[in-house]
């Protein structure tokens, strides 16, 4: 357990500070406050409903009477009043086990008994002048979290924006997290939130998985990135303000448009125009390094092949067990790195170039309003590397968020084809060679990462991606130079619908 306390001089820093613990709370997390009758336990509810609702001016009702108050929210939130509470066993038709879902406020948590969750954070209310003092206690990743978040409040005080109101925004598979920031004095921006990647445990030739992947490490890569493809013409966010030591940034919203139409279809004309907006950034030299700031370098690694078989065999390591419930056996790893090795030697000599390595509509921003180019503004690319350029136009085409039908992938793959064919000297075939190889290399390792963030990371959501990733599988393996692979996937079952 760990323990901490914030000073709270006056009630709008109680508000904020309510905010800022918002910020940090998970789905699953309950949040006893104590403290004296009238300390402010419901100002700070209060303050955290809103928050998490993304509501500033949300009616939030003292539950003193109804003891149990819901709202939907980006992490539902019940707010619990204990004090007329007649006993314990009385939550039990309050549903705060089914508020445990989400996030739960608990006021009079003492009056809870054993029916308060043991890993609740306690947040303790005491008078400190005129103002108030909070103790924080909980367990260590809990409050690691809302430490975190107080660390972002801290940075957007030294960065101008001491005034902020924050916004969760939907996050992606990684640990970084975006939010969105209003001052009346600003434009609305986007804090990110990316601290400094814990590598994990030696998994091969005393390396952690992503030092072998080439995972980014630091926010550094982000801002590196970003302004290479600024300064090349690209529509990437303006960097504010930055702490790289930290991991936050401040960038730009370069808006909310989507590659979707409102049912969810892919529209293909902007899956067209990133096409050859691709074609327009493979046909460039980049450099290996970017600067972040002064003095600070970073070096763009490459898409090796040691990154791509440690990638791929997440097939085996998570997707397999989950569907087969069974571990590889030997001859299976064995053979998987025969078939695959043998698909990578004939890649020898693809065209490499600046590879953004996330290309999928998530992370494009369609600003209509804008021309060319211009009208695709470019995110999440900090994994950059330099390496085959096929894969980002396989990463386009088999969106693994989205259904794209095999006839829009192909027009999408022409698009680029064509632009690239025109700015000069483009071998098509062996483009299209590389194009499979990377389709399939890139489906198994999502396969295995979908699969991963279910099982180890309790995002179930993921799972209902598999069918369509499998079937792009299917599709790249059906170039006749994969026929060995597709063989030995077929063998193992690889592409076999399974439910989980």
């Amino acid at each position: 357990m760990d323990r901490f306390e914030i000073v709270l001089p006056d009630e709008h820093a109680t508000a904020t500070f309510g905010a800022d613990i918002a910020a940090g709370l998970r789905a699953g997390d309950a949040v006893a406050l104590k403290g004296d009758l009238g300390i402010g336990k419901t100002t700070l509810a209060r303050a955290i409903v809103r928050a998490l609702s993304g509501e500033p001016d949300l009616d939030v009702p003292s539950p003193t009477f109804t003891l149990v108050q819901t709202y939907e929210a980006h992490v539902p939130v019940a707010h619990f009043d204990l004090y007329r509470l007649g006993s314990p066993a009385e939550l039990d038709e309050l549903g705060l086990a089914e508020a445990m879902e989400g996030v739960a406020l608990i006021e009079w948590p003492e009056r809870a008994g054993d029916r308060l969750p043991a890993d609740a954070i306690e947040i303790e209310l005491t008078h400190r002048g005129e103002g108030r003092l909070a103790h924080v206690t909980g367990p260590d990743a809990t409050t690691a979290r809302i430490q975190r978040s107080l660390a972002a409040r801290d940075f957007l005080t030294r960065s101008g924006w001491s005034s902020a109101r924050r916004a969760p925004l939907s996050g992606d598979a990684s640990a970084r997290s975006y939010e969105t920031i209003e001052q009346a004095d600003r434009a609305p921006a986007i804090l990110m939130n990316s601290a400094p990647l814990v590598l994990g445990p030696p998994v091969r030739g005393g390396k952690a998985y992503a030092e072998i992947a080439h995972t980014a490490r630091t926010v550094a890569a982000f801002v590196a990135i970003d302004r290479l493809l600024r300064g090349a013409g690209f529509a990437v966010p303006n960097i504010y303000a930055q702490d790289l030591d930290q991991g936050f940034l401040i960038i730009e919203n370069l808006g909310s448009g989507s590659f979707l139409a409102p049912d969810g279809e892919p529209i293909f004309e902007r899956y067209e125009l990133a096409a050859e907006l691709l074609a327009e950034l493979h046909g460039k030299s980049w450099p290996t390094q970017g600067e972040a700031a002064p003095g600070v370098m970073h070096t763009i690694p490459p898409f090796d092949r040691s990154a791509m078989l440690i990638e791929v065999e997440l097939l085996l390591d998570w997707y397999l067990p989950a569907m087969a419930g069974r571990e590889a056996s030997v001859a299976e790893r064995k053979g998987f790195a025969e078939v695959w090795n043998a698909a990578l030697d004939r890649l020898s000599g693809t065209e490499i170039s600046l590879m953004l390595r996330d290309v999928q509509s998530p992370n494009f921003i369609w600003r209509e309003e804008r021309s060319g180019f211009d009208r695709i503004g470019l995110i999440d690319f900090q994994d950059a590397l330099i390496g085959p350029s096929a894969y980002d136009v396989a990463s386009l085409a088999m969106d693994a968020r989205v259904t794209i039908p095999q006839e829009v992938e192909r027009r999408t793959v022409a698009a680029y084809v064509r632009a690239r064919e025109a700015g000069g000297t483009f071998n098509r075939a062996a483009f299209e060679e590389a194009y499979a190889a990377m389709a399939a290399q890139r489906n198994s390792k999502i396969l295995g990462i979908f699969v991963r963030l279910h099982k180890r990371d309790g995002k179930p959501a993921y799972l209902k991606h598999l069918p369509r990733i499998r079937s792009y599988l299917r599709r790249a393996l059906a170039h006749p130079s994969l026929a060995e692979m597709l063989a030995f996937y077929n063998r193992h079952g690889f592409l076999e619908e399974h439910p989980l």
